[in-house]
Protein backbone atom coordinates (compact mmCIF):
# COMPACT_ATOMS: atom_id res chain seq x y z
CA UNK A 1 0.00 0.00 0.00
CA UNK A 2 0.96 3.61 -0.77
CA UNK A 3 0.40 6.95 0.56
CA UNK A 4 -2.30 7.28 -2.51
CA UNK A 5 -4.43 4.74 -1.18
CA UNK A 6 -4.10 6.38 2.39
CA UNK A 7 -6.03 9.72 0.60
CA UNK A 8 -8.39 7.58 -1.36
CA UNK A 9 -9.33 6.53 3.03
CA UNK A 10 -9.92 10.37 3.50
CA UNK A 11 -11.61 11.21 0.80
CA UNK A 12 -9.39 11.81 -2.04
CA UNK A 13 -10.09 14.77 -3.75
CA UNK A 14 -12.05 16.59 -1.92
CA UNK A 15 -13.10 20.11 0.13
CA UNK A 16 -10.06 19.85 1.51
CA UNK A 17 -8.05 19.62 -1.72
CA UNK A 18 -9.94 22.58 -3.33
CA UNK A 19 -9.60 24.58 -0.88
CA UNK A 20 -6.02 23.74 -0.99
CA UNK A 21 -5.49 23.72 -4.11
CA UNK A 22 -7.25 27.39 -4.62
CA UNK A 23 -5.66 28.94 -2.34
CA UNK A 24 -1.83 28.02 -3.56
CA UNK A 25 -3.10 28.54 -6.85
CA UNK A 26 -3.80 32.30 -6.69
CA UNK A 27 -0.65 33.65 -6.44
CA UNK A 28 0.48 31.75 -9.77
CA UNK A 29 -1.90 34.82 -11.33
CA UNK A 30 1.58 37.41 -10.34
CA UNK A 31 3.62 35.04 -11.38
CA UNK A 32 3.65 36.05 -14.89
CA UNK A 33 3.83 39.27 -13.55
CA UNK A 34 7.23 38.74 -12.53
CA UNK A 35 8.35 36.60 -15.47
CA UNK A 36 7.51 39.29 -17.98
CA UNK A 37 7.90 42.63 -15.72
CA UNK A 38 10.91 43.93 -17.84
CA UNK A 39 8.43 44.28 -21.04
CA UNK A 40 6.73 47.21 -18.99
CA UNK A 41 9.27 48.55 -16.13
CA UNK A 42 12.05 47.81 -18.96
CA UNK A 43 9.86 49.50 -22.03
CA UNK A 44 11.90 51.03 -24.51
CA UNK A 45 9.79 54.56 -25.58
CA UNK A 46 10.72 56.26 -28.78
CA UNK A 47 13.76 58.83 -28.48
CA UNK A 48 15.64 61.58 -29.45
CA UNK A 49 18.87 63.88 -28.34
CA UNK A 50 17.38 66.45 -26.77
CA UNK A 51 18.76 69.52 -28.41
CA UNK A 52 21.17 72.15 -27.14
CA UNK A 53 19.33 75.08 -25.25
CA UNK A 54 22.03 77.65 -26.10
CA UNK A 55 20.22 78.70 -29.21
CA UNK A 56 18.53 81.49 -31.24
CA UNK A 57 16.54 81.47 -34.17
CA UNK A 58 18.58 83.57 -36.96
CA UNK A 59 16.23 86.58 -38.13
CA UNK A 60 16.00 85.19 -41.76
CA UNK A 61 14.50 82.12 -40.35
CA UNK A 62 11.91 83.48 -38.00
CA UNK A 63 8.89 82.92 -40.35
CA UNK A 64 10.08 79.91 -41.68
CA UNK A 65 10.03 78.47 -37.74
CA UNK A 66 6.26 79.10 -37.04
CA UNK A 67 5.33 77.13 -40.43
CA UNK A 68 6.90 73.40 -39.72
CA UNK A 69 5.54 71.03 -37.03
CA UNK A 70 7.73 69.88 -34.35
CA UNK A 71 9.34 67.13 -36.49
CA UNK A 72 10.62 69.40 -39.18
CA UNK A 73 11.89 71.70 -36.48
CA UNK A 74 13.86 68.98 -35.10
CA UNK A 75 15.65 68.09 -38.30
CA UNK A 76 17.68 71.26 -37.36
CA UNK A 77 19.09 70.18 -34.36
CA UNK A 78 19.19 66.02 -35.14
CA UNK A 79 19.60 64.25 -38.56
CA UNK A 80 18.12 61.03 -39.54
CA UNK A 81 19.09 57.66 -39.31
CA UNK A 82 20.63 55.41 -41.28
CA UNK A 83 17.15 54.26 -42.61
CA UNK A 84 16.64 57.58 -43.67
CA UNK A 85 12.98 58.05 -42.09
CA UNK A 86 13.48 58.23 -38.59
CA UNK A 87 15.58 60.81 -36.27
CA UNK A 88 18.99 59.38 -35.15
CA UNK A 89 18.37 58.15 -31.33
CA UNK A 90 22.15 59.04 -30.83
CA UNK A 91 23.38 61.60 -32.42
CA UNK A 92 22.91 65.33 -32.95
CA UNK A 93 24.33 68.20 -34.77
CA UNK A 94 27.15 70.34 -32.93
CA UNK A 95 25.54 73.10 -34.82
CA UNK A 96 21.44 73.56 -35.67
CA UNK A 97 21.26 73.35 -39.50
CA UNK A 98 18.87 76.02 -39.80
CA UNK A 99 18.76 75.51 -43.39
CA UNK A 100 16.14 72.48 -42.84
CA UNK A 101 13.68 74.84 -42.44
CA UNK A 102 14.01 75.94 -45.89
CA UNK A 103 13.24 72.71 -47.70
CA UNK A 104 10.56 71.42 -49.70
CA UNK A 105 8.25 69.59 -46.90
CA UNK A 106 6.97 67.30 -49.35
CA UNK A 107 10.70 66.57 -50.68
CA UNK A 108 11.94 62.65 -50.15
CA UNK A 109 13.42 62.87 -46.30
CA UNK A 110 17.23 62.46 -47.75
CA UNK A 111 19.99 63.67 -45.29
CA UNK A 112 21.61 66.65 -47.15
CA UNK A 113 23.89 67.22 -43.96
CA UNK A 114 25.33 64.04 -43.77
CA UNK A 115 29.04 65.75 -43.33
CA UNK A 116 28.00 67.90 -41.02
CA UNK A 117 29.56 67.29 -37.80
CA UNK A 118 27.81 65.36 -34.96
CA UNK A 119 28.13 64.75 -31.39
CA UNK A 120 26.65 62.48 -28.79
CA UNK A 121 23.66 63.36 -26.65
CA UNK A 122 25.52 65.94 -24.24
CA UNK A 123 22.12 66.86 -22.66
CA UNK A 124 20.37 63.54 -22.39
CA UNK A 125 17.16 62.44 -24.15
CA UNK A 126 13.50 63.00 -24.42
CA UNK A 127 11.53 60.60 -24.87
CA UNK A 128 7.81 59.95 -26.21
CA UNK A 129 5.78 59.25 -23.04
CA UNK A 130 2.29 58.40 -25.11
CA UNK A 131 3.02 54.42 -23.83
CA UNK A 132 4.91 54.54 -21.01
CA UNK A 133 5.14 57.56 -18.50
CA UNK A 134 8.64 56.40 -17.03
CA UNK A 135 10.41 53.44 -17.32
CA UNK A 136 13.76 52.29 -15.81
CA UNK A 137 14.94 52.68 -19.29
CA UNK A 138 14.19 56.60 -19.14
CA UNK A 139 14.84 57.28 -15.57
CA UNK A 140 18.67 55.89 -16.21
CA UNK A 141 19.05 56.61 -20.18
CA UNK A 142 19.37 52.97 -20.91
CA UNK A 143 19.57 53.76 -24.17
CA UNK A 144 22.41 53.97 -27.14
CA UNK A 145 25.83 52.94 -25.82
CA UNK A 146 23.53 51.47 -22.36
CA UNK A 147 20.98 49.70 -24.29
CA UNK A 148 22.17 45.97 -23.72
CA UNK A 149 21.75 47.12 -20.16
CA UNK A 150 18.05 46.52 -20.50
CA UNK A 151 18.29 43.03 -21.32
CA UNK A 152 20.86 42.30 -19.03
CA UNK A 153 18.31 43.12 -16.19
CA UNK A 154 16.33 40.47 -16.96
CA UNK A 155 19.11 37.86 -17.56
CA UNK A 156 20.02 38.62 -14.01
CA UNK A 157 16.79 38.11 -12.62
CA UNK A 158 16.51 34.81 -14.46
CA UNK A 159 20.13 33.90 -12.66
CA UNK A 160 17.90 34.53 -9.54
CA UNK A 161 15.48 31.92 -10.52
CA UNK A 162 17.76 29.62 -11.29
CA UNK A 163 20.02 30.09 -7.86
CA UNK A 164 16.64 29.76 -5.75
CA UNK A 165 16.26 26.39 -7.56
CA UNK A 166 18.89 25.35 -5.61
CA UNK A 167 18.78 27.01 -2.57
CA UNK A 168 15.17 26.73 -2.18
CA UNK A 169 15.38 23.22 -3.08
CA UNK A 170 17.46 21.66 -0.55
CA UNK A 171 16.01 24.17 2.12
CA UNK A 172 12.49 23.03 1.39
CA UNK A 173 13.32 19.45 2.00
CA UNK A 174 15.01 20.30 5.28
CA UNK A 175 12.44 22.87 6.95
CA UNK A 176 9.83 21.64 4.83
CA UNK A 177 7.58 22.87 2.20
CA UNK A 178 5.33 25.60 3.89
CA UNK A 179 7.78 27.36 5.92
CA UNK A 180 9.55 27.68 2.74
CA UNK A 181 6.42 28.83 0.92
CA UNK A 182 5.59 31.31 3.56
CA UNK A 183 9.29 32.97 3.41
CA UNK A 184 9.27 32.88 -0.07
CA UNK A 185 6.33 34.86 -0.49
CA UNK A 186 7.50 36.96 2.53
CA UNK A 187 10.79 37.61 0.90
CA UNK A 188 9.46 38.79 -2.67
CA UNK A 189 6.94 41.20 -1.09
CA UNK A 190 9.80 42.63 0.75
CA UNK A 191 11.99 42.98 -1.88
CA UNK A 192 9.65 43.55 -5.02
CA UNK A 193 8.15 46.61 -3.39
CA UNK A 194 11.66 47.89 -2.20
CA UNK A 195 12.91 47.90 -6.10
CA UNK A 196 10.65 50.00 -6.72
CA UNK A 197 12.57 52.50 -4.30
CA UNK A 198 15.93 51.53 -6.88
CA UNK A 199 17.83 54.44 -6.87
CA UNK A 200 20.23 53.13 -9.34
CA UNK A 201 20.59 50.16 -11.96
CA UNK A 202 23.04 48.36 -9.90
CA UNK A 203 20.47 48.17 -7.09
CA UNK A 204 17.60 47.79 -9.12
CA UNK A 205 19.47 44.29 -10.76
CA UNK A 206 20.46 42.93 -7.10
CA UNK A 207 17.13 43.51 -5.70
CA UNK A 208 15.27 41.54 -9.03
CA UNK A 209 18.02 38.91 -8.74
CA UNK A 210 17.02 38.30 -5.00
CA UNK A 211 13.31 38.52 -6.22
CA UNK A 212 13.43 35.40 -8.84
CA UNK A 213 15.35 33.62 -6.11
CA UNK A 214 11.58 34.02 -4.01
CA UNK A 215 10.08 32.91 -7.29
CA UNK A 216 11.46 29.93 -7.52
CA UNK A 217 11.16 28.82 -3.33
CA UNK A 218 7.38 30.14 -4.53
CA UNK A 219 6.95 27.50 -8.03
CA UNK A 220 8.94 24.78 -5.76
CA UNK A 221 7.05 24.29 -2.77
CA UNK A 222 3.77 25.64 -4.26
CA UNK A 223 3.05 22.51 -6.52
CA UNK A 224 5.12 20.36 -3.93
CA UNK A 225 2.44 20.89 -1.23
CA UNK A 226 -0.07 20.48 -4.14
CA UNK A 227 0.54 17.45 -5.87
CA UNK A 228 1.47 16.04 -2.18
CA UNK A 229 -1.92 16.58 -0.83
CA UNK A 230 -3.70 15.14 -4.38
CA UNK A 231 -4.49 11.48 -5.46
CA UNK A 232 -2.48 10.54 -8.90
CA UNK A 233 -5.79 10.56 -10.85
CA UNK A 234 -6.68 13.97 -10.92
CA UNK A 235 -2.87 15.52 -10.98
CA UNK A 236 -3.19 15.87 -14.80
CA UNK A 237 -6.72 17.96 -13.81
CA UNK A 238 -5.13 20.22 -11.15
CA UNK A 239 -1.81 20.61 -13.24
CA UNK A 240 -3.94 21.70 -16.12
CA UNK A 241 -6.11 23.99 -14.56
CA UNK A 242 -3.06 25.53 -12.20
CA UNK A 243 -1.10 26.29 -15.06
CA UNK A 244 -4.00 28.61 -16.62
CA UNK A 245 -3.38 30.85 -13.23
CA UNK A 246 -0.06 31.95 -15.56
CA UNK A 247 -1.90 32.42 -18.51
CA UNK A 248 -4.81 34.47 -17.11
CA UNK A 249 -1.97 36.15 -14.99
CA UNK A 250 -0.33 37.50 -18.21
CA UNK A 251 -3.66 39.47 -19.20
CA UNK A 252 -3.82 40.60 -15.94
CA UNK A 253 -0.05 42.38 -16.39
CA UNK A 254 -1.05 43.78 -19.15
CA UNK A 255 -3.95 45.65 -17.79
CA UNK A 256 -2.35 46.47 -14.70
CA UNK A 257 0.81 48.01 -17.05
CA UNK A 258 -2.21 49.98 -19.51
CA UNK A 259 -3.59 51.44 -15.95
CA UNK A 260 -0.08 51.86 -14.08
CA UNK A 261 1.97 53.68 -16.70
CA UNK A 262 5.34 54.31 -14.27
CA UNK A 263 7.63 51.51 -13.73
CA UNK A 264 7.95 52.27 -10.18
CA UNK A 265 4.00 51.88 -8.87
CA UNK A 266 3.89 48.86 -11.18
CA UNK A 267 6.48 47.16 -9.14
CA UNK A 268 4.43 47.48 -6.11
CA UNK A 269 1.23 46.54 -7.62
CA UNK A 270 2.59 43.33 -9.09
CA UNK A 271 4.36 42.45 -5.38
CA UNK A 272 2.53 44.04 -2.62
CA UNK A 273 -0.18 41.03 -2.40
CA UNK A 274 2.42 38.87 -1.49
CA UNK A 275 2.24 40.41 1.87
CA UNK A 276 -1.66 39.04 1.71
CA UNK A 277 -0.11 35.68 0.70
CA UNK A 278 2.73 35.04 3.10
CA UNK A 279 -0.10 35.74 5.99
CA UNK A 280 -2.35 33.37 5.18
CA UNK A 281 0.06 30.21 3.77
CA UNK A 282 0.58 29.53 7.88
CA UNK A 283 -2.56 28.43 7.89
CA UNK A 284 -1.69 25.85 5.00
CA UNK A 285 -1.73 22.50 5.57
CA UNK A 286 2.20 20.99 5.67
CA UNK A 287 2.97 18.24 3.77
CA UNK A 288 2.44 14.40 4.95
CA UNK A 289 5.02 12.49 3.30
CA UNK A 290 7.67 15.32 4.01
CA UNK A 291 6.44 15.11 7.99
CA UNK A 292 6.66 11.54 8.48
CA UNK A 293 10.49 11.22 6.26
CA UNK A 294 11.26 13.07 8.59
CA UNK A 295 10.28 11.66 11.77
CA UNK A 296 7.66 13.61 12.57
CA UNK A 297 4.60 10.96 12.46
CA UNK A 298 2.33 12.63 15.34
CA UNK A 299 2.23 16.24 13.11
CA UNK A 300 1.14 14.03 9.91
CA UNK A 301 -0.92 11.93 11.67
CA UNK A 302 -3.06 15.29 13.12
CA UNK A 303 -2.47 16.54 9.45
CA UNK A 304 -4.36 13.65 7.90
CA UNK A 305 -6.91 13.13 10.53
CA UNK A 306 -7.88 17.09 10.43
CA UNK A 307 -8.17 16.51 6.39
CA UNK A 308 -10.58 13.80 7.00
CA UNK A 309 -13.20 16.01 9.12
CA UNK A 310 -12.76 18.61 6.24
CA UNK A 311 -13.67 15.63 4.05
CA UNK A 312 -16.17 14.88 5.60
CA UNK A 313 -14.84 11.28 6.68
CA UNK A 314 -15.10 11.89 10.04
CA UNK A 315 -15.52 7.50 11.19
CA UNK A 316 -12.37 7.09 9.29
CA UNK A 317 -9.74 5.95 12.15
CA UNK A 318 -6.08 6.42 11.06
CA UNK A 319 -3.37 4.75 13.51
CA UNK A 320 0.15 5.75 13.63
CA UNK A 321 1.12 1.70 12.13
CA UNK A 322 -1.46 2.74 9.49
CA UNK A 323 0.37 5.70 8.47
CA UNK A 324 3.82 3.35 8.61
CA UNK A 325 2.25 0.70 7.10
CA UNK A 326 1.26 2.80 3.77
CA UNK A 327 4.39 4.93 3.66
CA UNK A 328 6.77 2.43 4.22
CA UNK A 329 7.74 2.20 0.48
CA UNK A 330 8.46 6.00 0.30
CA UNK A 331 10.78 5.40 3.62
CA UNK A 332 12.47 2.70 2.17
CA UNK A 333 12.79 4.40 -1.40
CA UNK A 334 14.05 7.55 0.54
CA UNK A 335 17.18 5.67 1.45
CA UNK A 336 18.81 5.38 -1.45
CA UNK A 337 20.62 7.67 -3.30
CA UNK A 338 21.15 8.56 -7.16
CA UNK A 339 23.26 11.23 -8.32
CA UNK A 340 23.48 13.02 -11.56
CA UNK A 341 26.18 10.83 -12.87
CA UNK A 342 23.36 8.23 -12.98
CA UNK A 343 21.78 10.49 -16.04
CA UNK A 344 24.75 9.54 -18.10
CA UNK A 345 26.41 6.84 -17.27
CA UNK A 346 24.38 4.01 -19.12
CA UNK A 347 23.87 3.98 -23.19
CA UNK A 348 19.98 4.52 -22.84
CA UNK A 349 19.59 7.21 -20.31
CA UNK A 350 22.65 9.35 -21.93
CA UNK A 351 20.62 9.38 -25.17
CA UNK A 352 17.62 10.59 -23.09
CA UNK A 353 19.22 13.31 -21.18
CA UNK A 354 21.40 14.59 -23.77
CA UNK A 355 18.07 14.86 -26.20
CA UNK A 356 16.08 16.58 -23.34
CA UNK A 357 18.78 19.11 -22.62
CA UNK A 358 18.31 20.36 -25.60
CA UNK A 359 14.89 20.54 -26.07
CA UNK A 360 14.28 22.00 -22.76
CA UNK A 361 17.10 24.18 -23.34
CA UNK A 362 15.49 25.59 -26.45
CA UNK A 363 12.02 25.45 -25.95
CA UNK A 364 12.86 28.15 -23.10
CA UNK A 365 15.18 29.94 -25.12
CA UNK A 366 12.75 30.25 -27.76
CA UNK A 367 9.55 31.17 -25.44
CA UNK A 368 10.66 33.94 -23.53
CA UNK A 369 12.77 35.51 -27.02
CA UNK A 370 9.36 35.83 -28.19
CA UNK A 371 7.87 37.02 -25.09
CA UNK A 372 10.51 39.13 -23.84
CA UNK A 373 10.50 41.43 -26.96
CA UNK A 374 6.89 42.50 -27.64
CA UNK A 375 7.95 46.08 -28.76
CA UNK A 376 9.67 45.05 -32.16
CA UNK A 377 6.51 43.71 -33.58
CA UNK A 378 5.16 47.66 -33.86
CA UNK A 379 1.94 46.69 -32.49
CA UNK A 380 0.80 48.74 -29.10
CA UNK A 381 2.52 46.60 -26.12
CA UNK A 382 -0.28 45.99 -23.62
CA UNK A 383 -2.58 44.97 -26.49
CA UNK A 384 0.62 42.23 -28.04
CA UNK A 385 0.53 41.93 -24.21
CA UNK A 386 -3.12 40.21 -23.84
CA UNK A 387 -2.90 38.21 -27.20
CA UNK A 388 0.25 36.83 -25.86
CA UNK A 389 -1.61 35.71 -22.94
CA UNK A 390 -4.50 34.50 -24.54
CA UNK A 391 -2.79 32.17 -27.82
CA UNK A 392 -1.63 29.77 -24.68
CA UNK A 393 -5.47 29.04 -23.91
CA UNK A 394 -5.57 27.10 -27.42
CA UNK A 395 -2.18 25.98 -27.51
CA UNK A 396 -2.15 24.54 -24.59
CA UNK A 397 -6.08 22.23 -25.39
CA UNK A 398 -3.86 21.66 -28.65
CA UNK A 399 -0.86 20.03 -27.04
CA UNK A 400 -3.15 18.01 -24.93
CA UNK A 401 -4.68 16.69 -27.97
CA UNK A 402 -1.17 16.27 -29.96
CA UNK A 403 -0.65 14.00 -26.96
CA UNK A 404 -3.56 12.14 -27.04
CA UNK A 405 -3.31 10.72 -30.70
CA UNK A 406 -0.03 11.58 -32.08
CA UNK A 407 1.98 10.50 -29.11
CA UNK A 408 4.62 11.98 -27.27
CA UNK A 409 7.59 12.18 -29.58
CA UNK A 410 6.06 13.69 -32.66
CA UNK A 411 4.30 16.24 -31.21
CA UNK A 412 7.52 17.34 -29.26
CA UNK A 413 8.87 17.62 -32.44
CA UNK A 414 6.20 19.08 -34.81
CA UNK A 415 5.90 22.25 -32.00
CA UNK A 416 9.69 22.73 -32.35
CA UNK A 417 10.29 22.34 -35.57
CA UNK A 418 6.25 24.53 -36.60
CA UNK A 419 7.92 27.28 -34.35
CA UNK A 420 11.35 27.62 -36.06
CA UNK A 421 9.42 27.90 -39.02
CA UNK A 422 7.58 30.48 -37.76
CA UNK A 423 10.31 32.39 -36.64
CA UNK A 424 12.16 32.26 -40.19
CA UNK A 425 9.34 33.32 -41.82
CA UNK A 426 8.77 36.45 -39.72
CA UNK A 427 12.31 37.66 -40.67
CA UNK A 428 11.11 38.32 -44.04
CA UNK A 429 7.48 39.81 -43.33
CA UNK A 430 7.99 43.56 -43.75
CA UNK A 431 8.26 45.88 -40.72
CA UNK A 432 4.88 47.63 -42.01
CA UNK A 433 3.01 44.42 -42.10
CA UNK A 434 2.24 44.39 -38.58
CA UNK A 435 -1.21 42.38 -38.96
CA UNK A 436 1.02 39.03 -40.46
CA UNK A 437 3.77 39.88 -38.01
CA UNK A 438 1.70 39.79 -35.12
CA UNK A 439 -0.14 36.50 -36.14
CA UNK A 440 2.91 34.86 -37.05
CA UNK A 441 4.39 36.33 -33.40
CA UNK A 442 1.46 34.44 -31.67
CA UNK A 443 1.79 31.30 -34.07
CA UNK A 444 5.41 30.86 -32.70
CA UNK A 445 4.76 31.52 -29.18
CA UNK A 446 1.72 29.11 -29.02
CA UNK A 447 3.95 26.38 -30.79
CA UNK A 448 6.54 26.74 -28.13
CA UNK A 449 3.59 27.05 -25.14
CA UNK A 450 2.80 23.36 -26.57
CA UNK A 451 6.35 22.73 -26.41
CA UNK A 452 6.24 23.33 -23.31
CA UNK A 453 2.91 21.67 -22.35
CA UNK A 454 4.50 18.16 -23.58
CA UNK A 455 8.48 18.82 -22.40
CA UNK A 456 6.86 18.49 -19.11
CA UNK A 457 4.90 15.03 -19.69
CA UNK A 458 7.39 13.71 -21.70
CA UNK A 459 9.91 13.84 -19.02
CA UNK A 460 8.57 12.50 -16.72
CA UNK A 461 7.52 9.15 -18.57
CA UNK A 462 10.89 8.96 -19.24
CA UNK A 463 13.03 9.14 -16.44
CA UNK A 464 12.59 5.97 -14.46
CA UNK A 465 11.09 6.89 -10.65
CA UNK A 466 14.69 6.26 -9.03
CA UNK A 467 15.79 9.23 -10.66
CA UNK A 468 12.91 11.11 -11.75
CA UNK A 469 13.69 13.77 -9.22
CA UNK A 470 17.28 14.38 -10.44
CA UNK A 471 16.55 14.65 -14.04
CA UNK A 472 13.63 16.81 -13.37
CA UNK A 473 16.25 18.89 -11.62
CA UNK A 474 18.90 18.68 -14.18
CA UNK A 475 16.53 19.31 -17.40
CA UNK A 476 14.90 22.15 -15.45
CA UNK A 477 18.27 24.04 -14.89
CA UNK A 478 18.97 23.56 -18.84
CA UNK A 479 15.71 25.52 -19.04
CA UNK A 480 16.50 28.12 -16.61
CA UNK A 481 20.20 28.43 -18.30
CA UNK A 482 17.75 29.06 -21.58
CA UNK A 483 15.76 31.80 -20.57
CA UNK A 484 18.70 33.44 -18.84
CA UNK A 485 20.43 33.52 -22.65
CA UNK A 486 17.40 34.56 -24.56
CA UNK A 487 16.87 38.29 -23.28
CA UNK A 488 21.16 38.75 -23.91
CA UNK A 489 20.73 37.63 -27.90
CA UNK A 490 17.84 40.00 -28.15
CA UNK A 491 21.11 42.26 -27.89
CA UNK A 492 22.55 41.28 -31.47
CA UNK A 493 20.10 43.25 -33.23
CA UNK A 494 22.02 45.91 -33.20
CA UNK A 495 24.49 43.67 -35.46
CA UNK A 496 21.94 42.43 -37.96
CA UNK A 497 18.19 43.24 -37.23
CA UNK A 498 17.20 39.34 -37.69
CA UNK A 499 20.49 37.83 -36.10
CA UNK A 500 18.27 37.25 -33.16
CA UNK A 501 15.43 35.40 -34.93
CA UNK A 502 17.95 33.73 -36.71
CA UNK A 503 19.49 32.36 -33.70
CA UNK A 504 16.08 31.30 -31.73
CA UNK A 505 14.39 29.71 -35.02
CA UNK A 506 17.97 27.77 -35.25
CA UNK A 507 17.91 26.59 -31.92
CA UNK A 508 14.23 25.12 -32.24
CA UNK A 509 15.72 23.23 -35.36
CA UNK A 510 18.32 21.74 -33.65
CA UNK A 511 16.18 20.56 -30.72
CA UNK A 512 13.46 19.14 -32.99
CA UNK A 513 15.83 17.05 -34.71
CA UNK A 514 17.47 15.71 -30.99
CA UNK A 515 13.66 15.33 -29.95
CA UNK A 516 13.38 12.80 -32.60
CA UNK A 517 15.47 10.41 -31.28
CA UNK A 518 13.66 10.20 -27.92
CA UNK A 519 12.04 7.36 -27.74
CA UNK A 520 8.30 6.90 -27.38
CA UNK A 521 6.34 6.79 -24.32
CA UNK A 522 2.95 6.64 -25.06
CA UNK A 523 0.53 3.71 -23.51
CA UNK A 524 3.58 2.36 -22.42
CA UNK A 525 4.32 1.59 -18.26
CA UNK A 526 6.44 4.11 -16.56
CA UNK A 527 9.64 3.18 -15.91
CA UNK A 528 10.44 2.18 -12.10
CA UNK A 529 14.43 2.09 -12.11
CA UNK A 530 17.63 2.40 -14.58
CA UNK A 531 17.53 -1.12 -15.68
CA UNK A 532 13.49 -0.84 -16.99
CA UNK A 533 14.94 2.14 -19.20
CA UNK A 534 18.16 0.38 -20.37
CA UNK A 535 16.19 -3.04 -20.93
CA UNK A 536 12.71 -0.88 -23.09
CA UNK A 537 15.35 1.52 -24.95
CA UNK A 538 18.55 0.14 -25.26
CA UNK A 539 19.42 1.37 -28.87
CA UNK A 540 16.71 1.65 -31.47
CA UNK A 541 13.97 4.61 -30.57
CA UNK A 542 10.50 2.27 -30.32
CA UNK A 543 12.35 -1.82 -30.25
CA UNK A 544 8.30 -3.46 -31.21
CA UNK A 545 9.50 -6.55 -29.22
CA UNK A 546 9.49 -4.59 -25.89
CA UNK A 547 6.40 -2.50 -26.71
CA UNK A 548 4.57 -6.41 -26.95
CA UNK A 549 6.12 -7.27 -23.52
CA UNK A 550 4.74 -4.80 -22.15
CA UNK A 551 1.48 -4.78 -23.71
CA UNK A 552 1.63 -8.15 -22.81
CA UNK A 553 2.24 -7.90 -18.95
CA UNK A 554 0.31 -9.30 -16.31
CA UNK A 555 -1.95 -6.11 -15.26
CA UNK A 556 -2.01 -5.63 -11.82
CA UNK A 557 -4.65 -4.04 -9.46
CA UNK A 558 -3.94 -0.14 -9.49
CA UNK A 559 -4.49 3.03 -11.01
CA UNK A 560 -4.51 3.52 -14.59
CA UNK A 561 -2.65 6.52 -15.29
CA UNK A 562 -1.66 8.50 -19.00
CA UNK A 563 1.66 6.66 -19.26
CA UNK A 564 -0.01 3.15 -18.76
CA UNK A 565 -1.00 0.79 -16.10
CA UNK A 566 0.58 1.03 -12.87
CA UNK A 567 0.40 -1.35 -9.75
CA UNK A 568 0.03 0.10 -6.42
CA UNK A 569 3.32 -1.21 -5.23
CA UNK A 570 4.22 0.99 -8.00
CA UNK A 571 2.78 4.25 -7.75
CA UNK A 572 3.93 4.04 -3.79
CA UNK A 573 7.69 4.29 -4.86
CA UNK A 574 6.37 6.82 -7.56
CA UNK A 575 4.40 9.58 -5.42
CA UNK A 576 7.81 10.37 -2.76
CA UNK A 577 9.60 10.93 -5.79
CA UNK A 578 7.41 12.86 -7.64
CA UNK A 579 5.98 14.67 -4.91
CA UNK A 580 9.68 15.56 -4.29
CA UNK A 581 9.93 16.86 -7.87
CA UNK A 582 6.84 18.16 -9.44
CA UNK A 583 7.84 21.77 -7.96
CA UNK A 584 11.16 21.70 -10.05
CA UNK A 585 9.43 19.94 -13.44
CA UNK A 586 7.42 23.37 -12.67
CA UNK A 587 10.27 25.92 -13.40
Amino acid sequence: MGFVDLLDQIGGFGRFQWLHVTLISLPGLLMASQNLLNNFVAGMPAHHCTPSANHSIPYQYNHSATMVTERQLLRVFIPLDASGTSLDKCRRYVTPQWHQLLMNSTAPPADLTSAVETEACLDGWTFDQSEFDSTIVTEWDLVCSLRPLKQMSQTIYMGGVLAGAIIFGGLSDRFGRKVILSWSYLQLAILGSCTALSPSYAIFCTLRFLSGMSVSGIILNSVSLKVEWIPTSSRTLVGTLSSFFFTFGQMILAGLGFWLKEWRKLQVAVCLPYFLFSFYSWWLTESARWLVLNRRSEEALKSIQQVARINGKKDVNITLEDLHSHMNKEIVASKSSYSAYDLLRTGGMRRISVCLVAVWFSTSFAYYGLAMDLQKFGVNVYLMQIIFGAVDIPAKLLALLMLTYLGRRVTQATCLFLSALVIFINIFVPTDMQTLRTTLACLGKGFTSSSFTCVYLYTGELYPTVIRQTGMGFVSTMARIGSMAAPAVLILDEVIPALPSIVYGGAAVIAGVFACFLPETRDIPLPDTIEDVEDRWPGNLQPKEKQDQAEEMPMKVGVVSEGGVVSKEEIALKEMKEGESAGLNAL
